[in-house]
């Protein structure tokens, strides 16, 4: 616009919400796109003071969404009659009330440091009768060597980043990579193996331990689906 538009600059200064003028003729969609990008130009506004110096906010989940939960256990894992499931840091639960729900799972057992987290899971449990299948242990994953030795199915979900210091996190890895070691048994994670153990100072070579096993994302045809979400999910094979 030019400085002489004396009206329209005081039209769009009246606006109920701040506006800009960008001329579709000389910007297309792709050019604002990449004007947005490099920071000279924002789609958003402060509600509080107006400034355009806005940037979008960073979303994580620590628990799958339900389109998540159903792609694991109808795309990602096999029929787990007779299996043992056990979720690393259950945390709500939700994987867990899926592995009822949606597998013929013998036994699903949620391991969980946080006891305010294990208090909810039980009262869900209870509530809607799901004992039968479910247990949840109020313990650090590396005091249940037989637990992971055993278990057909472990499922780590955005696991310990968030929630334990680097030498930890470390210790936890070592722990896992040691004990699970059942021929043929599945390990389900979010982020990849090779992204949780970056930067950490662990001894874990995987080729003698895991195969990756390829999945399909293209199974929901849903122009809605979160198709970034399913590719975080990454499932392997013990060796």
């Amino acid at each position: 616009m030019l400085s002489s538009e004396h009206l329209a600059l005081q039209k769009i200064q009246q606006q109920p919400e701040p506006t800009v003028h960008v001329d579709a003729f000389l910007y297309d969609e792709d050019f604002i796109d990449s004007l947005c990008e490099e920071g000279k130009l924002s789609r958003y506004y402060c509600m509080v003071c107006g400034s355009h110096q806005t940037a979008p906010l960073g979303f994580i989940s620590h628990s799958f969404s339900l389109m998540e939960l159903k792609f694991i256990y109808h795309h990602v894992l096999p029929d787990l009659s007779g299996k043992v499931l056990v979720d690393v840091g259950s945390r709500l639960g939700i994987v867990l009330y899926g592995g009822y729900l949606y597998s013929s799972a013998s036994q699903l057992y949620g391991v969980e440091l946080n006891g305010d987290f294990c208090q909810l899971q039980e009262m869900v449990i209870k509530k809607y009768q799901f004992t039968d299948r479910i247990k949840v242990l109020h313990a650090d994953i590396c005091t249940q060597g037989s637990l992971l030795q055993n278990a057909d199915v472990i499922i780590m979900n955005n696991v310990f980043e968030y929630f334990l210091n680097e030498a930890e996190q470390a210790r936890a890895w070592e722990y896992i990579s040691h004990n699970v070691r059942k021929q043929g048994s599945l390990l389900v994670t979010v982020p990849s193996l090779e992204d949780s153990l970056s930067g950490l100072q662990v001894n874990i070579q995987l080729s003698p331990w895991v195969e990756e096993v390829p999945l399909n994302y293209d199974v929901y045809p849903e122009k809605d689906i979160d198709r970034e979400a399913l590719e975080q999910i990454h499932l392997y094979k013990i060796l």
